[in-house]
């Protein structure tokens, strides 16, 4: 399989329509980086040198690549002067001879295996200089590719610069290139900055090269949609839409189920084992992994969550946590971080678990808070139990044993204990630790005033109707 020698990303713009304060290439798809993407096909092509092209942003664009390239080498671009002078930047202390391969940093949708093509058709054609172009629905803002009757390649020339009849063509410059080294060092040198924006073309050097009498090709794309690049916040939406349906169709032909493709997100970085089945509304992002049989949504959202086999999660959200084999949760279920729930468990409508650890077939049922807490196996909590786990100034933590019952409307005041098998009545408010076996009763006595409708709220219709039903405005008991 042919190879590379060098492989170079030009990252170094400004991205100013974008009006963003984060720089354009680190503007996120599918939970990657534009840049992230990529070098994500860019990598796996086995290049023996990376070289990243920075400029506008260094610091943030550097940091980003010591995270996701950490092999490759950033040379920085001060003065913007076009993608001839970043190319010229690139090439010092590079390879005297082979190839090299010559790429924008926007353009998120290109795929390994369409680079690998290319390549290999380039050294097919023993050629000194293929560009890789693609034939679009609009091509406006795009270098065209100039062809002569024959079909050979011509040249580049860019929007700025094109005729009226050039602009009609359709068939534009990807931003891909390969070369041969050498060639390209000669060419390079020879760039002249004549042109309506003043800089450095990288296009041009095609030309130079067909003068100096060697070969040059345009190869066409089979898909544009991968050669997409993205100046602006339209374009950026416009290629995350490509790449969700892209994402999604993969994994609905690797067995998973999803109801409403076009409203399900799921992040480049999710894994997805077959069978599992997910309802429309749904986002997966991060590092979440979702096993075999699993449900997800209608209208839920899981960020780095780990979903074990036949679990189920119905609109809720849930980050940074992990759920047991067979476990279900929702509706309206709010998991945060450091949730562990283990198999069998039941988190259900209008709870909120935090940090904590449910174990083993246990449930929290409703309306419930749970936070900084152990809970044991078995063990039910009632409706409406908070775990007071806030004292104004540091959060501290509940342990509840293995079979307990924790009855409905239930303040767990933390620090505390409640032992296996142990009670709580309901409406108590649990400050000391509640021994095995025991049952905790932390509530005043009832008692009932007698009349005292009739005598304070005389008028109302809550007055006649304990009036209808025989009460009397008699003496308080």
């Amino acid at each position: 399989m042919p190879s590379l020698d060098l492989a170079v990303v030009l990252a170094a713009g400004e991205g100013t329509r974008m009006k963003s304060t984060t720089p354009k290439v680190l503007h996120e798809i599918a939970g990657r980086s534009i840049l992230a993407h990529v070098l994500s096909a860019v990598q796996p092509l086995g290049a023996a040198d990376l070289r990243v092209v920075v400029g506008s942003s260094r610091e943030a664009v550097e940091t980003h690549l010591a995270q996701i390239a950490p092999n490759a080498t950033i040379v920085f671009q001060a003065q913007r002067n076009g993608t001839g002078h970043a190319t010229q930047l690139a090439l010092d202390g590079a390879p005297a001879t082979g190839s090299v391969m010559i790429l924008a940093g926007d353009t998120p949708l290109l795929r390994s295996g369409t680079l690998q093509e290319f390549i290999d058709a380039h050294h097919t054609y023993e050629s000194a200089a293929s560009v890789l172009t693609s034939v679009v629905p609009d091509p406006f803002g795009y270098g065209r590719i100039v062809r002569s009757d024959s079909g050979e390649l011509v040249g580049i020339v860019e929007e700025r610069d094109a005729t009226e009849e050039q602009r009609e063509i359709d068939e534009i410059n990807t931003g891909v290139y390969i070369f041969d080294i050498a060639a390209l060092r000669a060419a390079v040198a020879k760039l002249k900055s004549a042109n309506a924006q003043g800089e450095l073309y990288l296009t041009d050097v095609i030309a130079l090269i067909k003068e100096d009498g060697k070969n040059a090709v345009a190869i066409l794309s089979n898909d544009y949609t991968e050669t997409l690049g993205i100046n602006d916040r339209s374009q950026l939406a416009e290629c995350g839409a490509i790449m969700r349906d892209r994402i999604n169709d993969d994994f609905m032909r690797a067995g998973v189920t999803i109801i409403d493709p076009a409203t399900t997100w799921i992040d480049a970085t999710v894994a997805i084992e077959n069978d599992v089945t997910i309802h429309p509304g749904t986002t997966l992002t991060g590092a979440s992994t979702i096993a075999r049989g699993a449900i997800i949504g209608p209208r839920t959202t899981l960020n780095n969550v780990v979903v074990a086999e036949r679990a189920s999660v119905l609109e809720s959200y849930v980050s940074e946590a992990t759920i047991g084999a067979a476990a279900t949760v929702g509706p309206f279920s709010f998991i945060r971080p450091g949730t562990v729930l283990a198999a069998n468990t039941k988190v259900g409508a209008y709870v909120e678990v935090k940090n904590s650890t449910v174990g083993e077939g246990s449930k929290v049922p409703h309306l419930s808070y749970v936070g900084d807490a152990t809970i044991g196996t078995g063990s039910n909590i009632g409706a409406a139990t908070i775990f007071v786990n806030y004292d104004g100034v540091e959060k501290h933590a509940t342990t509840v044993g293995n079979d307990v019952r924790i009855g409905s409307d239930t303040m767990l005041v933390a620090p505390v204990s409640i032992g296996d098998g142990a009670y709580t009545a309901a409406g108590s408010v649990i400050t000391e630790d509640v021994p095995a076996g025991s049952i905790g009763v932390a509530r005043a006595k009832q008692r009932n005033v007698l009349g005292w409708v009739l005598r304070k709220r005389s008028g109302t219709k809550s007055a006649e109707s304990a009036k209808k039903a025989g009460a009397t405005d008699g003496n308080n008991q």
